[in-house]
């Protein structure tokens, strides 16, 4: 069992028969209140954010996950197909609106991390920084500094990206999956 104070980021947790994730907590003490924790937890059933308190008489049974990693190797319409990673052989499809954004970083061959409660997959975790070839980018003029020093370029997934004005079609560039912004050239085109 854990306790309120237990609750730290990246916690899981069975909260109303829910497998819950903490996705930000902060421990405060009122004057002569008792001590409690305000945490943002996000239900991975149905993916909504909640703000609560807990009080120390709250505890909370630990949640049995399993994480796996997968490999995803291709979409088709809004099927996006994974397999196992030790045995390609045992493949499924996961429907596009359960991935949500994540959609735009994926592409073929790419390693991610599943995790499972029993037999039902919660969520995916992609890796946090990838790299992507730039397909399609405006061209950079020299001495503009009017604008905000970045452009819109499209990746090799469609996502568009705001990048440097130095960066160019072919070139591979390095992206947080997380913010969805740019960290670094990888790679001249």
């Amino acid at each position: 069992m854990l306790s309120y104070t237990d609750l730290k980021k990246g916690v899981l947790f069975i909260k109303d028969g829910e497998v819950c994730e903490v996705l930000d907590a902060s421990f405060s003490r009122m004057q002569q209140r008792k001590a409690v924790v305000q945490a943002k937890i996000r239900k991975l059933s149905s993916g909504k954010i909640l703000e609560t308190t807990f009080q120390p008489s709250d505890s909370f049974e630990e949640a049995n996950i399993e994480r796996r990693p997968l490999l995803f190797l291709y979409q088709h319409r809004d099927d996006y197909v994974f397999s196992d990673l030790k045995d390609k052989s045992k493949r499924f499809t996961i429907k596009e609106d359960f991935i949500g954004d994540k959609v735009k970083w994926l592409k073929p061959n790419t390693e991610v991390a599943a995790v499972f409660f029993g037999e039902k997959l919660l969520t995916l975790t992609l890796p946090i920084k990838m790299d992507f070839k730039v397909t399609e980018a405006p061209p950079g003029i020299q001495g503009d500094r009017a604008t905000s020093g970045t452009k819109a370029v499209t990746i090799e997934t469609g996502a568009v990206v705001q990048v440097p004005p130095f960066i160019n079609e072919g070139d591979i560039i390095r992206v947080n999956t997380e913010s969805g912004l740019y960290v670094e050239r990888a790679e001249k085109g």
